[in-house]
């Protein structure tokens, strides 16, 4: 496939979810699905706005922090990117490899205080 078959392909996609959610507005699933497509297309302003919305629908979900925390860190809002891995971990989040891995949290693993964060939750976990 070809990269603009395939960015043809997830404007399709983005356009079926947002139709989706046109109808059925709280579809946490179709919203967790769109923000991810907006996130592979670039479009990081559109997939915080998700991620905000899915932040109010499930607070206290790990994964939704999680990506929220992607989102600032996309968007080098590092304060609020800390702040939100850190109620991630603290709801559940786990998968610390993952968090080591994940290129959408480049901007924040640079920063000072979450390598100091994720040295001490690293320690801990292994214990």
């Amino acid at each position: 496939m070809s990269k603009i078959e395939k960015i043809s392909e997830m404007d399709y996609e983005i356009g079926f979810y947002k139709g989706v959610l046109d109808k059925s507005p709280n579809f946490v699933e179709a919203l967790s699905v769109l923000g991810d497509l907006y996130t592979k297309k670039g479009l990081y302003e559109e997939g915080l706005k998700i991620d905000l919305r899915l932040s109010v629908l499930r607070p206290e979900d790990p994964i939704v922090l999680y990506n929220l925390a992607c989102s600032y860190s996309l968007l080098n809002n590092i304060d609020v990117a800390l702040m939100n891995i850190k109620k991630a971990i603290n709801r559940g989040y786990s998968d610390l490899q993952h968090l080591e891995q994940d290129r959408d949290l480049d901007n924040l693993r640079k920063d000072a205080r979450f390598k100091r964060y994720f040295s001490r939750i690293s320690k801990h976990k292994a214990a």
